[in-house]
């Protein structure tokens, strides 16, 4: 069995890239090459991080931008102190569907806050932790929300989420924003183009984390 090591992975995306099954592939992989994995997502991963989510992407929410962003980041630090950390420390491998680069692209550069300020929050929710390697899975906005909108996601069945209900204009400048965080953290930050099967796509990914490990 390969020596565990332990690593910090982020899956990054739009609406309907993929993230979820991905990791979900990205995690049995790793067990399969020895290593302990634990796969969790952001917002949530605790009890109190998920109650967070369920207010951030219910319809109803009548959020302001600067809460919404309040909320993403409190539901972070709860997160990466009760769970992601304590799970690191062990020697683990986590794997997190979303992390600080999603808070940028949705918050920064779809609601237009101030990126500064989200870089400062961003490093203060997470303690100062960075992935190691984070996988961007590309996807055409409006191609990804109609696959997102077919998965019936969360308990909001034919209506999509808060999030995907936004503008397509708003979908094109989160998208802008990955990219843009891809080009200032090349080193970090990997674009992986979705193929026409996740297997196609795993298989790019598995390519990137094997030059890692």
């Amino acid at each position: 069995m390969k020596k565990k090591q332990h690593l910090f992975i982020t899956i990054e995306g739009g609406e309907g890239s993929g993230k979820t099954t991905q990791s979900l592939l990205l995690k049995k992989y790793l067990e399969q090459k020895g290593y302990e994995v634990l796969l969790t997502r952001e917002p949530g991963g605790t009890v109190l991080a998920e109650s967070m989510r369920r207010i951030l992407l219910n319809p109803s929410s009548n959020l302001v931008p600067l809460s919404e962003l309040f909320l993403y980041e409190a539901a972070r630090a709860q997160h990466v102190e009760e769970f992601v950390l304590p799970a690191l420390k062990t020697g683990k491998v986590v794997i997190c569907d979303r992390f600080i680069d999603a808070t940028m692209a949705y918050q920064g550069y779809g609601r237009k806050l101030s990126l500064s300020l989200i870089n400062r929050l961003n490093i203060i929710a997470s303690f100062g932790l960075m992935p190691m390697l984070t996988i961007y899975l590309d996807i055409k906005p409006s191609r990804g929300l109609n696959k997102a909108k077919k998965l019936n996601k969360e308990s909001y069945v034919g209506i999509g989420d808060r999030i995907e209900r936004e503008s397509m204009q708003f979908h094109n400048d989160v998208r802008n924003g990955y990219l843009s965080q891809a080009g200032k953290y090349p080193k970090r930050i990997k674009i992986v183009e979705t193929q026409k099967t996740p297997k196609n796509t795993q298989a790019i990914i598995r390519k990137i984390i094997d030059t890692v490990l």
